[in-house]
């Protein structure tokens, strides 16, 4: 039996009073976009399975009468949210984009025999779709993303493949820790593994297609959540105002509150092996990232475009994490490089919200199309 985990603080009376909610084993929701508007005009909207993987499936947002828009692959964090979470950043970016989205499954219901899914794994299957999408794709990373999503550039850079991205966009993502640390960064690094194997990893039990898979349960980031949600109740900030006055794209629907606190689990091996390298360890900035045996080199990268996006409010991943990219990438023109800090927005705000699609879209889109 574990004991609750919470990174983001003490759990609190809001956390205990929720944890038996059924939105813990309610399933995956449904992005539920059906339309979008393309040049003032409505375009239906299709989702297509394009690749089926045990742990992730590749989403193509298909729109009626598409463009020649440039191709987007959203690289969804696995850090314990569906990717429905990103039901706005999608949403935003279909007028002018041809959206992917990695969306991974709940580790619960992997069978066993799907083997293991680890780090690596993670960068890999960015690897795989890239090339599956080919060149003159754009690629974009959120939060714990960011990682994988640099990594899988930096790696195709340095073999010189095809499927190298045209263009790397990073937003609210815990590229180096060391900078601007929050008290996230300061909880996650402040424990061994070995406590992390002993109190929070369990194995999946008898009924569930993983049984017998080991995992870091939903539950217990759930706990985290909460009583992250709560802190920022009592401080008047960023969530408090998301629940007041929730200002996603179809918030009626689709409210932001359902989307945060309907969690699945991730494999043991992923979320330690996360831990170590980012948070403990900072193995992308100081230059010891390996996948597979070979070291992640950024400064490999110099015809993909790069442009970072942090919030000035974020207490996840706290300002100058995301924009540390730059410096690692120095093999980038500065022409090719772009940075954006958006006032006014903590983390979520970076992509869900009316900030997010007024403010940060458009910058996003202009610089797209700059190297489309």
């Amino acid at each position: 039996m574990f004991r609750p985990f919470d990174p983001y603080g003490t759990a609190t009376g809001l956390t205990a009073a929720l944890l038996g909610t059924p939105v813990l084993r309610a399933g995956k929701p449904s992005f539920g976009i059906a339309q979008t508007v393309i040049a003032g005009a409505p375009a239906a909207v299709r989702e297509v399975a394009v690749l089926d993987r045990p742990f992730c499936t590749l989403l193509h947002f298909e729109r009626e009468g598409r463009r020649n828009d440039p191709r987007m692959l959203l690289v969804a964090p696995l850090a314990g949210h569906f990717a429905v979470m990103m039901r706005d950043t999608v949403a935003a970016l279909l007028p002018d984009h041809d959206v992917f989205v990695t969306d991974w499954a709940d580790a619960r219901q992997v069978p066993l025999k799907a083997g293991p899914f680890g780090l690596a794994d993670n960068i890999g299957t960015v690897m795989d779709f890239l090339r599956h999408l080919g060149p003159e794709t754009h690629v974009m990373g959120l939060c714990q993303s960011a990682v994988p999503a640099l990594a899988a550039t930096a790696l195709l850079a340095a073999m010189d493949d095809r499927a190298t991205p045209r263009s790397l966009i990073l937003m609210a993502g815990t590229v180096d820790p060391r900078v601007g640390v929050t008290r996230v960064d300061r909880l996650l690094a402040g424990r061994s593994l070995d406590w992390y194997e002993r109190n929070v990893i369990v194995t999946v039990p008898a009924g569930p297609p993983g049984a017998g898979r080991r995992i870091y349960p939903g539950v217990v980031q759930l706990a985290g959540l909460l009583a992250y949600l709560a802190r920022h109740i009592a401080d008047g900030r960023e969530l408090a105002r998301k629940l007041a006055l929730d200002d996603g794209l179809d918030a009626l629907r689709h409210p932001f509150f359902a989307h945060y606190v309907t969690m699945m689990d991730l494999t043991a091996e992923f979320f330690l092996e996360n831990v170590q390298a980012v948070f403990r360890g900072h193995d992308l900035p100081r230059g010891r990232l390996r996948w597979r045996g070979q070291t992640v080199q950024p400064a490999a990268i110099s015809r993909t475009a790069l442009m970072t996006v942090e919030g000035d409010q974020d207490d996840v991943s706290g300002p100058g994490q995301t924009r540390a990219a730059q410096d690692l990438c120095a093999g980038i023109p500065a022409d090719r490089r772009a940075h954006y800090v958006q006032p006014g927005v903590g983390h979520f705000g970076t992509y869900h919200g009316a900030r997010w699609r007024d403010e940060i879209v458009p910058r996003i889109r202009d610089f797209v199309r700059a190297r489309a």
